[in-house]
């Protein structure tokens, strides 16, 4: 009995020992297993906490323009939110190409708002993202074409909106091409695009575009008429094309001579979209031809302040300078000078050749734009300037391109009837002159007078070659002061 019982003590020990051996090798083979657990564990734990500057995988495909459009982006009206809203679902990482086309084009609206170039590069950006996906995207296209044509880069605009209206030929395609055809002064062919846009989709876009055909062709009334079609169409829930589409109806009108109509609709602008800076330089001007001079400072200031063209920094420094502050005009001239090369190299150039100011320079200036943008104005930017570096026979050739169009401007006329008289060409200098007069009002003050001056030497050498002639053009006050033709007292 006792040899039985230490026989199965025995047995028990060797089964003790038998598991220990065991488990103490299952702990040899488990234990490295359960330490590379451990760590993938630590390190691929899901986390609740956000990264919004880390690119997830998806994203990072496209780590060259992203690094530029993923840049934080601070700001606080409706726009700037969105522009960062989308910025994060992109770095989301999901339907990336449909937020880059989104994102892309609330640059384009930023650019609009701010006036500042800088968020059209931006949307390149987007539109470069998207292209990098997908070679063929018609999206991509789209807004490259778009920002193209905001840089100036007309002949590649072109060359992507013809893409563009092959393939699908949608309003807005046809809206682009004529747009590029339009800078390059290929007027017919623009007409014709801006018809088959018209013809798919006549709203804002549409109806202001061939407002402003109308006006370039020389047809005021249908300009206006256009316009108040554009006006129509309007959205209050975009601020910024309503005020542009008014703007630019206050500035037909002005020109028609319904001044108290345009400081309405100009002041109509601005209670849309307050402090927009066309609106505000169009109601500088309108007080410059009224020869309110103090009262145009301060809404030319804010203009030129929110958008420092030369455009803008030459209409304030003339109303400085006709309310008696030389030095702060002669400030901003000396900015138009530096940054005007740039900023518009076109009215820089005439600037210069209305100042009598470096002519060199500015017939650089103005040959260099027309090798992209060969648009009337180019053409009476470089007629003008020609003229001012003594090159009266070339300066003539432009000019007769300018006016080509028939389109209706003060500057134009101006230019036209110096260039005229210059050249020795009697009846056309007071066919001019006398075009010049009737919209003279149009005219910055530095303008009017040179326009004075022109017509009282042409009235002097008319009285000196048929001294009982009656002159052939009225000398008088400024006719901007007259909102309506005055009656004429019989005599």
């Amino acid at each position: 009995m006792l040899a039985k019982r230490k026989k199965m003590e025995s047995r028990k020990q060797a089964t003790n020992c038998t598991a220990g051996i065991c488990a103490g090798q299952i702990l040899i083979f488990v234990a490295p297993l359960l330490m590379v657990i451990c760590v993938l564990t630590l390190f691929y734990r899901p986390s609740n906490k956000k990264e919004p500057n880390k690119v997830p995988a998806a994203a990072a495909t496209l780590d060259g323009p992203l690094r530029w459009v993923l840049a934080p982006h601070t700001g606080d009206s409706p726009t700037d939110r969105e522009i960062s809203q989308l910025q994060q679902r992109i770095r989301d990482g999901r339907n990336i190409e449909l937020w880059l086309e989104r994102l892309g084009w609330a640059f384009v609206a930023k650019a609009r708002e701010s006036f500042d170039p800088g968020f059209y590069k931006l949307a390149e950006q987007c539109a470069l993202s998207i292209e990098k996906r997908d070679p063929q995207s018609q999206e991509a296209m789209l807004l490259q074409a778009h920002v193209l044509q905001n840089l100036h880069r007309f002949n590649e605009s072109e060359a992507l909106a013809r893409r563009l209206v092959q393939q699908r030929g949608l309003s807005f395609d046809y809206g682009l091409l004529g747009d590029a055809l339009m800078e390059q002064g290929r007027l017919n062919d623009a007409v014709e695009a801006y018809q088959r846009m018209m013809n798919l989709k006549p709203d804002l876009r549409a109806y202001a575009r061939a407002a402003h055909m109308r006006w370039l062709k020389g047809d005021l009334a249908g300009a206006i008429e256009a316009m108040q079609f554009a006006v129509g169409a309007a959205s209050p829930q975009d601020a910024e094309s309503a005020a542009w589409v008014n703007t630019r109806l206050a500035c037909y009108e002005f020109q028609a001579g319904r001044f108290e109509e345009a400081e309405q609709r100009c002041a109509f602008a601005l209670s849309l979209q307050p402090n927009y800076p066309p609106a505000l330089l169009l109601k500088g001007r309108m007080l410059l031809a009224k020869d309110e001079s103090r009262e145009a400072v301060d809404p030319l200031q804010n203009a030129a302040k929110l958008n420092p063209l030369p455009e803008y920094q030459w209409v304030l420094a003339e109303a400085l300078r006709a309310a008696g502050r030389e030095e702060e005009a002669s400030r901003i001239e000396a900015q138009l000078r530096q940054h005007g090369a740039s900023g518009d190299p076109r009215t820089l150039a005439l600037f210069l050749s209305t100042r009598h100011e470096s002519p060199e320079t500015a017939l650089q200036l103005a040959q260099a734009e027309l090798d992209s943008r060969s648009d009337v104005f180019t053409h009476d930017a470089l007629a003008w300037s020609l003229s001012a570096a003594g090159k009266l026979s070339e300066a003539r050739s432009e000019m007769q391109r300018a006016l080509a169009e028939g389109t209706e401007d003060g500057r134009l006329f101006f230019h036209a009837a110096v260039i005229a008289s210059k050249t020795g060409h009697t009846a056309e200098t007071d066919r001019w002159l006398r075009k010049a007069n009737e919209l003279s009002h149009l005219l910055l003050p530095s303008e009017r007078n040179q326009l004075h001056n022109a017509a009282a030497s042409d009235a002097k050498q008319q009285a000196s070659l048929a001294p009982n002639q009656k002159k052939t053009f009225p000398l008088g006050r400024n006719t901007a002061r007259k909102a309506r033709p005055q009656p004429q007292t019989k005599t």
